[in-house]
């Protein structure tokens, strides 16, 4: 696999084309002083909204403002993106965070205007003025939140406390990209590299057991050394959470954070209940792996080591794309054009350089297209990262050529399923059409360490979350201590008697980006369970299921994510959907025992 020192040294054709934002840097500051200036605007309509022509022209004049806005801001994150050294990059997004408190601060006055309206004052409003009627549905939503918007005075200081309070995950992002360095390691010819988070997900899995262990302790080193920032980071972030929603009058800070998608909460706590009533089959699967790899003791270094031997897969980035084509294929002839398209006209930035934000996404910017960041390691895992992030890259593509711009954005819920359906369909094809016995092995293998990492681990996480919180709401400490107790706690009840602790373990909840977004995680297992209903059935050629799926990829937020997943056939408000993935996965380590 070829490493590139510089990101002059790729190849054009996999960098993404951010011209189709922006052509020049001129372009990006006329628009940046437009939206400047219109800003002020939109404060004017503070007290001056009385009817149903201003309400509109209110509406109309913000939406308007957002699209500009939301390219300007996409323009300087994938920039900045590309390298998080530059400076230059990161005063265009400190000037963006700057505008966005502005455009939030001349906003504030809006919910707590709307929400001092009886319902029939809005309804004659929309009555007397036609245009209202494309808002209607989103203004009637937002009545649900009118016990947990604060009065117009209270809502602008809370916009004005933005930046401030995004600043535990601002630090922690560049402590994790910019800051951390890991150090040299062995190499595959016994030569010392720079350890990189592409080239750890790479020796973590090597069969030499010195050299896992020795990235292992290298990876490590650096979040140890910083164990106390990253817990004041995480600290304040939870307690940041926490005190907004006191101030917003939600029970807790979970509450909060499931109720813009109308989830309720028995649907996260029934995900944990359900899975540590079932966890038996995860620790038969630790013992299998012990006795496979014929060892003494099984550490966390051992753990994603492939156990079915000397048939590991390299797999370039052009025969992923073919692979992808090929395992995608029963989504159907459209849903294929679009990934061609992706790849023909730029969308993806494909390869790991020096200051690269790590790992992956998918961002989607309405009326362009979506912009897809790799870091490419030329393996299977990297083939799943990027069937992955083009399931998010066709969802958001569909919503935005399906949907007006105020649905065109769908919920984190149910993004988790688009991008997993495309998972599961690509593991199917792969063992469907192996002819070696032994990589049909590898390949089982494969799917329960990713049913493992995707479902069990994400479990895991959200209930890190849930208890770090509790603990914040009753006025508790958290600190490296607590953290580290709390994480080595859940790691063994998730993961059985056989592992042995070093020392690392318990710092686990250091280096997880996503506990800087509240109550994330646990979509990616509700979302792990729809589409692993969803996948079977298409995989076997259910048209209906495909359909009802495809419509669900158009749907953006056009409903709430348990209503548009009801229509696919998958009830998360019942525990079937979870009990079924379970039995799943015991049925694959069943398999998998025999083998």
């Amino acid at each position: 696999m070829k490493t590139y020192n510089s990101r002059t040294e790729v190849p054009i054709e996999e960098t993404w084309n951010l011209a189709d934002l922006y052509t020049d840097i001129d372009k990006w500051e006329k628009d940046f002083t437009k939206v400047e200036n219109i800003i002020p605007e939109l404060k004017k309509f503070d007290g001056a909204i009385h009817d149903g022509k201003s309400l509109y022209q209110y509406l109309k004049q913000s939406e308007q403002l957002s699209y500009t806005f939301n390219h300007l801001y996409a323009y300087c994150m994938l920039k900045a993106d590309e390298d998080t050294r530059d400076t230059s990059s990161q005063s265009l997004l400190d000037r963006m965070k700057g505008l966005s408190v502005k455009f939030s601060g001349a906003t504030s006055f809006f919910m707590p205007f709307l929400l001092s309206l009886d319902e029939d004052t809005l309804k004659g409003y929309i009555a007397e003025e036609k245009g209202l009627d494309y808002f209607a549905e989103d203004l009637f939503d937002s009545f649900r939140y009118k016990h947990h918007v604060l009065t117009s005075e209270q809502e602008a200081v809370l916009s004005q406390l933005g930046e401030a309070l995004s600043a535990p995950a601002t630090t922690f992002g560049m402590i994790n990209n910019a800051d951390i360095k890991f150090g040299e390691v062995t190499g595959e010819n016994d030569e010392k590299i720079e350890l990189t988070r592409g080239l750890y997900s790479k020796l973590i899995e090597d069969e030499d057991r010195s050299k896992r262990m020795e990235a292992y302790k290298a990876y490590y080193k650096p979040y140890i050394a910083a164990k106390n920032t990253i817990a004041s980071t995480l600290s304040a972030a939870i307690k940041n959470n926490v005190t907004l929603a006191r101030l917003r009058n939600y029970p807790s800070a979970l509450e909060k954070a499931l109720f813009g998608d109308k989830v309720p909460k028995e649907v996260y706590e029934n995900l944990i209940k359900a899975t540590k009533e079932n966890i038996t089959p995860l620790h038969h699967y630790t013992s299998i792996r012990k006795a496979k790899l014929g060892q003494d003791d099984l550490r966390q270094y051992d753990m994603s080591v492939p156990l079915v031997k000397g048939v590991k897969k390299e797999i370039s980035y052009d025969e992923a794309y073919e692979l992808m084509l090929k395992g995608l294929a029963p989504l159907g002839e459209d849903y294929v054009e679009a990934l061609k398209e992706f790849r023909a006209s730029r969308y993806i930035d494909v390869r790991e350089t020096p200051g690269k934000r790590s790992g992956a996404y998918n961002l989607g910017v309405y009326g362009v297209h979506p912009f897809i960041l790799l870091n490419h390691q030329d393996d299977l895992d990297s083939l799943f990262t990027l069937v992955h992030e083009c399931g998010h890259g066709v969802h958001s593509k569909l919503s935005s050529q399906h949907q007006p711009q105020i649905t065109a954005r769908y919920s984190i819920f149910v993004a988790e399923v688009a991008s997993t359906v495309n998972e599961v369909l690509m593991m199917n094809y792969l063992i469907a059409h192996e002819q070696n016995e032994e990589l049909k092995k590898y390949l089982l293998n494969h799917f329960i360490d990713k049913f493992k990492g995707t479902f069990f681990t994400q479990v895991m996480f959200a209930e890190f979350e849930k208890i770090t919180h509790e603990l914040a709401e009753q006025g508790k400490p958290l600190n490296v201590e607590i953290f580290n107790d709390i994480y080595e706690t859940l790691f063994r009840e998730y993961n059985g008697p056989e592992v042995v602790f070093d020392e690392e373990v318990k710092y686990g909840w250091s280096r997880i980006p996503h506990f800087y977004r509240p109550f994330y995680v646990y979509k990616y297992a509700t979302g792990f369970a729809s589409a692993i209903d969803l996948a079977t059935k298409i995989f076997e050629g259910d048209k209906q299921t495909l359909s009802a799926y495809l419509e669900f990829l158009k749907s953006g937020s056009s409903d709430y994510p348990l209503e548009l997943l009801k229509k696919t056939g998958v009830d998360l408000t019942t525990p079937m959907p979870i009990e079924n993935t379970l039995i799943r996965f015991k049925q694959l380590i069943e398999e998998f025992s025999q083998v």
